[in-house]
């Protein structure tokens, strides 16, 4: 995986931007990270940080509504924007011949989004059809990533559903809005991403012309959300009215990767050789030989994804499994497979396939312009070093069998939650 140059500058106003050059094809990628997630919002506002995205998108100073969304796709090109727990992302990947539009797009809505009292009671409802959808009317939704944090943590930061409240969402007024944006979409609180097929000089100058005169504003000090860690097994339950069979998730705090990446990222490849493949150790243990679940999976980070987020984040276990099948007898085959890793860590075999398999999948994305550009702009907010997303192949190489049993060792029962999910008519 070929490392381009990157380019770094930061603007009067603030903003920090990244260019990463590569003119192996035609196109341009940009996105603008700001530091703001869900952990981020105030009390009384669950989900406005998500919400707020979505205002993001009802036209800005010189465009009308859906005007956005035609200029992306009228160059050819694809947008989405998504929130997470500590940064809110926007991006377009288009020709790279309509990089300055692009600019130009983002830079009018970061200078003044419209936002109306008619497009923030329109954004609320197609929120709260969104959260029906992919929540309250689909079996095992938001199981485990907003069900398992009021378990596992204890401040609101960290424990409150990032989704949202409805009545909350509904009680939104324009001076929250405007104090949101006032707040956290400073251009001091956001990374710029340029990448892609681009002259630097030129793009350069494009930058100042489209966002040197965006105002700055004060950026808030950035909260620690750490808290300690439990100092005993946490214990809670969720009724799903959809699901069929039961399940549970088993959660755990991880490694700060600011201050330990090395340990972080053998939480990474634990989270492979316990579930990425039919010849994972729990897939084998529960699904194949004990037949006690009917599937499982282990994932690092709350969102499933690895590196996404700021301390504490949350390593987790979750399992579907059969009515007759009693949990303790899951929870037990779990602690019996990471206590086999703990003891002896993996084979050097079996540790050198996942490895490579996460240096695979980890140039694929870096393959792909549009995980490119967002891996870089998140890694340079979360960490300060874009140069971490072509480093982490080499780094995930250098995991060692003593790594992974150090960090399995680290799953212990006495600093976990357990959450169990029953289906609303009883285990089937």
């Amino acid at each position: 995986m070929a490392q381009p140059q990157l380019h770094r500058f930061t603007l009067p106003n603030g903003l920090r931007v990244l260019l990463a050059p590569d003119p192996s094809a035609p196109v341009v990628g940009v996105s603008v990270h700001y530091d703001v997630g869900f952990r981020s919002e105030p009390e009384g506002r669950t989900g406005f940080a998500h919400l707020f995205e979505h205002l993001m998108f009802q036209g800005s100073e010189s465009l009308e509504k859906l005007a956005h969304f035609r200029h992306v796709q009228g160059s050819g090109g694809t947008f989405n924007g998504s929130t997470h727990q500590d940064y809110t992302d926007y991006y377009q990947v288009t020709p790279s011949a309509a990089l300055e539009r692009m600019l130009f797009l983002e830079a009018d809505r970061m200078r003044a989004p419209k936002i109306t009292e008619e497009n923030l009671r329109n954004q609320v409802d197609v929120v709260k059809e969104e959260i029906r959808l992919n929540v309250l009317n689909r079996p095992y939704g938001g199981f485990p990533w907003i069900t398992l944090p009021p378990v596992l943590y204890s401040s609101f930061a960290n424990a409150h559903n990032g989704y949202g409240d409805f009545a909350e969402l509904e009680e939104a007024t324009l001076d929250d809005c405007a104090a949101f944006f006032d707040t956290y979409y400073a251009p001091g609180n956001a990374v710029l991403t340029v990448t892609g097929e681009f002259e630097v000089q030129p793009t350069i100058d494009l930058v100042h012309k489209h966002f040197g005169d965006v105002p700055a504003r004060p950026v808030p000090p950035r909260p620690s959300f750490s808290e300690p860690l439990p100092t005993t097994e946490l214990r809670g339950e969720h009724v799903d009215r959809h699901a069929t069979l039961p399940g549970l998730t088993v959660g755990y705090r991880l490694p700060d990767p600011s201050t330990d990446m090395n340990a972080y990222l053998a939480y990474m490849v634990l989270s492979s050789l316990l579930s990425d493949g039919d010849s994972a150790r729990l897939v084998q243990r529960l699904v194949h030989s004990d037949e006690l679940v009917i599937e499982v999976s282990a994932r690092c980070g709350l969102l499933g994804s690895s590196l996404d987020a700021r301390d504490p984040d949350t390593f987790a276990v979750v399992a579907i499994h059969p009515g007759q099948v009693e949990q303790a007898r899951v929870l037990g085959a779990i602690d019996e497979e990471l206590e086999k890793l703990a003891a002896h860590g993996p084979d050097t075999d079996e540790l050198a396939r996942i490895t490579a398999r996460w240096a695979a999948t980890l140039h694929g994305a870096h393959d792909r312009l549009t995980s490119r550009t967002l891996n870089y702009g998140s890694a340079e907010l979360l960490f300060g070093r874009a140069e971490l997303i072509g480093e982490l192949p080499g780094l995930i190489a250098g995991v060692t069998p003593d790594d992974v049993a150090k960090a399995a060792k680290g799953l212990r029962p006495d600093s976990r939650a357990v959450l169990t999910l029953t289906p609303a008519g009883g285990e089937q």
